[in-house]
């Protein structure tokens, strides 16, 4: 069985003249799978332990730009681990979107519990976004 979901609030920048050039931070209470009982299960301390954790966050290391290629590597951090993560996306210039599928281990963020054993890894984690553009004055 497959489990889909996605987080409601977080904030993010991409600007590669900055170090990181990437940054995202999601509040993990705000992850929704459509199912209410599931979601509490993933903000307890089998999954997120968003009551110590309430954060999940990827900082890059390096990010690099080839035609519509973006290439990003990095950490994300979430129930208090950290794991590397290495991220290919695609740009649009339609639209200034990002779109990019990676894998992730959640297995080294210490989300091990399944009641039968059959939790698989790696998760897919699925990344889109639409880009705003900040003028150098809108930066703080």
């Amino acid at each position: 069985m497959t489990v889909k979901g996605r987080f409601g609030r977080f904030e993010e920048t991409l600007d590669l003249r900055s170090k990181p050039a990437v940054q995202l931070t999601i509040e993990a209470d705000s992850l929704d799978t459509k199912h209410n009982k599931r979601d509490q299960h993933l903000r307890s301390a089998d999954f997120f332990n968003v009551a110590e954790h309430p954060q999940v966050q990827f900082v890059s290391d390096s990010a690099t730009v080839d035609g519509e290629r973006l290439t990003v590597h990095g950490n994300l951090s979430a129930a208090g681990k950290t794991i590397p993560l290495h991220l290919d996306a695609t740009l649009r210039a339609v639209g200034l979107e990002v779109e990019a599928v990676t894998d992730a281990d959640h297995r080294a963020l210490g989300m091990t519990w399944s009641r039968l054993g059959i939790l698989r890894a790696p998760s897919k984690l699925l990344v889109h976004g639409r880009l705003v553009r900040q003028s150098d004055g809108d930066r703080g």
